[in-house]
């Protein structure tokens, strides 16, 4: 092999590849991400959507599954991100990742005890922030990424984060990548790897159900994968499905109604109690960019998205999906996707080197 593909985030999360497993929830789970690890990528565990006391249970599963290092993601909001950090630290885990950061006292404990701080960010000026709050890496996600996302596309995100802070920590690409042509176009723009959601749910070992994985496998139009508002005021990418179209269209009442039924079930899944949410969610509103109604769906969204990606009922639920999804035609094994990968955007290279002889 040659040294095109040992980069700085390599050195970081002393992984073979730069490629990274993002902690996608109820799709992130131990068997995703140790054969990530063992395919010589780096994996992240869901820690949002595991219940608090399974998390220890996961993140040993993980271990027992392979020596590959692993990292776990949370957000600040959750009740029990405290618990996940000390679990972080007590068993090694090599990184964590988060969208905001859960401020500079527990980046501190985190980073003292040696755990890696991977934000993933959405503009450049929040690229910087998350440095000066102590980031170690950052993760830049362009507007044809999953979930939450912006407006601006993956090529022009990333340059300008990677001028921004790219001489102080390693950058990382994401949102459209699959192959190892986007491997090596993020590599031109100057990042350090890339970090993949989508393609890996369409893989072999993700936990989410054969007619859930038909669902993303069938849309074959990515402009069907749209970005919205619905869910909870924030625009996140999805693929338009029966409930999404109802959701869109369904008046303020009745989405906070879906909110506060998917508040209680998913304080039954987790143990936690209704204040503690309720906590959680008016903290998300503390900037005033989201109302009540707004906060209470994010903080309970993981439950709308379980109807599809644990109880196979695809048209059910949302459907958080990258654009890539429109171009991705099979379901490989983790190793069989990173060996890819690897083998033709080094293929590539050698291709270009040659071409200039």
């Amino acid at each position: 092999m040659s040294t095109l593909l040992n980069t700085r985030i390599t050195e970081l999360l002393g992984c073979k590849y730069p490629i990274i497993q993002t902690a996608m929830g109820w799709v992130a789970d131990p068997k995703l991400v140790a054969a990530t690890g063992n395919a010589g990528g780096f994996g992240f565990l869901a820690g949002a959507t595991i219940p608090p006391e399974r998390m220890e249970a996961d993140i040993l599963e993980v271990k027992s599954l392979s020596d590959a290092n692993f990292g776990v993601n949370f957000h600040m909001y959750q009740p029990n991100a405290a618990e996940i950090v000390d679990l972080v630290i007590k068993h090694g885990v090599k990184a964590v990742s988060y969208s905001r950061s859960p401020g500079k006292e527990m980046v501190a404990k985190l980073k003292a005890a040696g755990v890696v701080c991977m934000p993933t960010v959405g503009l450049p000026k929040h690229a910087v922030k998350a440095v000066e709050m102590g980031a170690d890496a950052v993760t830049v996600q362009g507007g044809e990424g999953g979930g939450h996302t912006g407006a601006v596309p993956t090529t022009l995100l990333l340059p300008q984060v990677v001028d921004a802070v790219g001489d102080k920590v390693p950058v990382l690409g994401a949102g459209g990548f699959k192959d190892g042509r986007g491997l090596l176009a993020a590599m031109a723009f100057g990042a350090d790897g890339i970090a993949m959601g989508t393609r890996f749910l369409l893989t072999k070992e993700s936990p989410v159900p054969e007619a859930t994985k038909l669902r993303y496998l069938s849309c074959k139009d990515p402009a069907a994968i749209i970005r919205t508002t619905a869910l909870d005021g924030i625009p996140q990418r999805m693929i338009l499905n029966n409930f999404l179209s109802e959701l869109e269209q369904a008046s303020p009442l009745k989405k906070l109604l879906i909110a506060l039924r998917n508040g209680l079930a998913f304080r039954k899944f987790t143990g936690a109690s209704l204040s503690s949410l309720l906590t959680s969610a008016l903290a998300m509103t503390r900037d005033g960019e989201m109302t009540k109604a707004q906060a209470i769906m994010a903080a309970n969204a993981p439950m709308i998205i379980q109807k599809a990606m644990v109880d196979g009922q695809p048209d059910d639920g949302v459907l958080p999906s990258g654009q890539v999804a429109g171009v991705i035609d099979e379901l490989l094994s983790c190793e069989a996707l990173i060996r890819g990968i690897v083998d033709e955007a080094e293929a590539r290279f050698a291709k270009m080197g040659n071409s200039h002889d």
